[in-house]
């Protein structure tokens, strides 16, 4: 078992009114697994169906019906657990968790309990202070969903949709060694960058496809672990750190009131800031676990597992650490490049896209500031930019020929992101070519340089002050001067 001890951290105490208290965080991520069809059924899982659409006899729990394991479920989760290089269990087993929902038409959920299919495991989180963290995974185990409960449409009946049930999830349940909200934010967000490069999961928060159960319990530093609280069904990242910090605030001023914390299981209303009680916490006990009869124990073949592991992509870790040594990045840079995985592969070809190998460095500064800026500013991702990898490699290489200067390329990013067209045949229509004749560059400093004796005066005394003869000179030029050129005219005009 492996465990991280963590020193405590001043900076990520709470202040209460008698002092520091921790936050130990512990997440159960569900995610829904990406497949045509449900764990047991040959039902389809696609969403947004009609309400009971997407139903078998196997789901509604139709006497006689027997559930059939679908192999490619259990290929996702495997490969889930390579990609968090966790342990591959060959055996495992399903049980039966004895529970009642009005959703949950079979009056318990095929889930696993003492035999998951997949083992320890550990996911590094960057944080974004530069410090990196090892979280621990428990384990991963498959497991059923259940359907939906609809209160809002009758003041006096509740409707029950069954799209939804017996849809495969992975939970996956980390040890609790997340220490803030922050840190919990993070590991979920490598968590679902995890999930979509392996294609196990979309990751899609909004519809439900992602979601997690967070425990919080508080502590003086150095003490013991406290008593936890679960808050269940979270299902946005932004609401899972806001959870935490109010659970915590909860539980310190019910503490330092000389209160107790009992171990129950809460909902986050976001609207008001608070969490509040749901039920009592249940324990393993009272799930009455026992193997599910209708199905064999899992044997996987250990070929199998390794066959799957061959085909595993790339991975986030993987290629931060190969754009860092092959492109010269910073890990900043390398990290926002890779937490999406069509960003990373749109940067690569710009990078070394139409058979050019570009400056690294350059491509990934354009890309990051240039190209995402101005998609978050559309509301737009990176697969549905209207400005592609060939177009922005045109403009590298025209800064790179001199062509054009990084100003102009600016505005040239502007024209093709609004416009279209290819860079080199618009710096052509439009006159964009930097000014690299020396002699009409001359002319432009010397004008300046007459009208404004006060200035040379000055720069003279503060030579810093050529910064403003610089922006003067480029503006009387259009931007189009060549900034080195400007550069060496002006300091032997001014003799600097």
């Amino acid at each position: 078992m492996t465990v991280h001890v963590r020193p405590t951290e001043p900076k990520k105490l709470i202040s209460g009114a008698t002092g520091d208290w921790e936050v130990v965080i512990g997440l159960e991520v569900h995610a829904q697994v990406a497949s045509n069809a449900k764990l047991f059924s040959g039902a389809s899982t696609a969403f947004g169906g009609p309400p009971n659409d997407h139903v078998s006899l196997v789901d509604a729990a139709m006497p006689g019906m027997l559930p059939v394991i679908n192999q490619e479920c259990v290929a996702q989760a495997v490969r889930t657990g390579l990609g968090l290089k966790a342990q591959i269990n060959l055996t495992s087993v399903f049980d039966r968790k004895n529970y009642f929902y009005p959703d949950l038409p079979q009056g318990y959920q095929i889930s696993q309990y003492l035999q998951p299919v997949v083992g320890e495991g550990e996911v590094i989180v960057d944080l974004p202070d530069g410090e990196s963290i090892p979280v621990g995974i428990e384990r991963l185990h498959l497991e059923q969903d259940a359907g939906k409960s609809i209160h809002d449409l009758s003041p006096t009946q509740s409707f029950v949709d069954l799209n939804r049930s017996g849809v495969a999830l992975m939970e996956i349940v980390s040890r609790p060694d997340l220490r803030s909200a922050e840190e919990a934010k993070a590991y979920v967000t490598k968590l679902r960058t995890i999930l979509r490069y392996l294609g196990t999961c979309d990751g899609d928060m909004e519809k439900g496809n992602l979601r997690a159960d967070v425990n919080v319990s508080v502590r003086r530093p150095g003490a013991p672990f406290g008593t936890r609280c679960e808050i269940k069904n979270v299902n946005s990242i932004r609401f899972i750190g806001q959870a935490i910090e109010t659970e915590a605030r909860r539980q310190i001023e019910i503490l330092e009131d000389g209160g107790s914390i009992s171990q129950e299981t809460r909902l986050f209303d976001p609207t008001k800031g608070e969490t509040r009680s749901m039920r009592s916490k249940e324990e393993a006990h009272d799930y009455r676990y026992f193997p599910d009869p209708d199905l064999l124990p899992l044997v996987l073949k250990p070929e199998w597992v390794e066959e799957l592991k061959s085909r595993l992509p790339e991975l986030p870790d993987e290629k931060k650490a190969r754009f860092i040594a092959t492109y010269g990045l910073s890990p900043y840079d390398a990290g926002v490049l890779v937490a999406e995985r069509e960003t990373a592969a749109y940067f690569e070809a710009v990078a070394e896209g139409g058979g050019v190998k570009r400056d690294g460095k350059a491509a990934a500064n354009f890309v990051i500031n240039e190209l995402f800026g101005r998609l978050n500013k559309e509301g737009k991702d990176v697969t549905s930019s209207p400005v592609s990898p060939h177009q922005i490699g045109a403009i590298l290489d025209l800064i790179a020929e001199g062509t054009i200067s990084s100003k102009i390329a600016k505005d040239l990013f502007e024209i093709v992101f609004t416009e279209g067209g290819d860079p080199r045949v618009v710096v052509e229509a439009r006159g964009m070519k930097q000014v690299t004749d020396l002699g009409a560059i001359e002319q432009v400093v010397d004008e300046i340089i007459a009208r404004n004796p006060d200035k040379v005066a000055q720069v003279l005394a503060k030579p810093t002050m050529l910064g403003w003869f610089v922006g003067q000179a480029m503006k009387a030029s259009g931007g189009k001067a060549n900034p080195q050129a400007l550069n060496d005219i002006l300091k032997a005009k001014l003799g600097i």
